[in-house]
């Protein structure tokens, strides 16, 4: 049997505590790796932002140049319809106050011509009745006479 003593451990290392420094220095060499490859990200990502802000500057400064070169000579004819398409709405409202007002007073007058109405046909009515009234006296004061004459 072979022997077992303190000699026979030290030769062979034991894997257990082997394992975890191989583990750390593995983990620590993907760590380092990983940094690294962040780190050249992040500068890329710094490059191509100023890139960007560098591109939208110059379109920045170019629209303005475009705008304000464009200014003199579109300003004039947007402001021409502007001020048209002003004249036309307040000249719309215009008219449309006018209609309303001329309505009110159709409405007022249609009102008036109704109670003025009313009021003939009230008074055509009481004259109606007087009449009869008088119609039916006269027949019997006739009626009254004509028995009173002799055959």
């Amino acid at each position: 049997s072979p022997r077992q003593g303190p000699g026979a451990a030290a030769e062979r290392p034991d894997p257990s505590r082997l394992r975890p420094h191989v583990v750390l220095a593995q983990e620590n060499t993907q760590i380092r790796d990983l940094q690294q490859e962040n780190r050249e990200l992040w500068v890329s990502l710094e490059e191509h932002q100023d890139a960007l802000e560098l591109i939208m500057s110059k379109y920045r400064k170019q629209m303005l140049q475009l705008l304000e070169g464009r200014k003199r000579e579109d300003a004039e004819p947007v402001l021409k319809i502007h001020q048209a398409n002003s004249g036309e709405i307040e000249s719309q409202i215009d008219r449309i106050c006018e209609m309303g007002e001329v309505m009110r007073k159709a409405v007022h007058v249609d009102d008036e011509q109704f109670f003025k109405v009313q009021e003939k046909l009230a008074q055509l009515e009481l004259e109606n009745k007087e009449l009869r009234e008088l119609l039916s006296i006269s027949k019997e004061s006739f009626e009254v006479g004509r028995e009173d004459l002799p055959d």
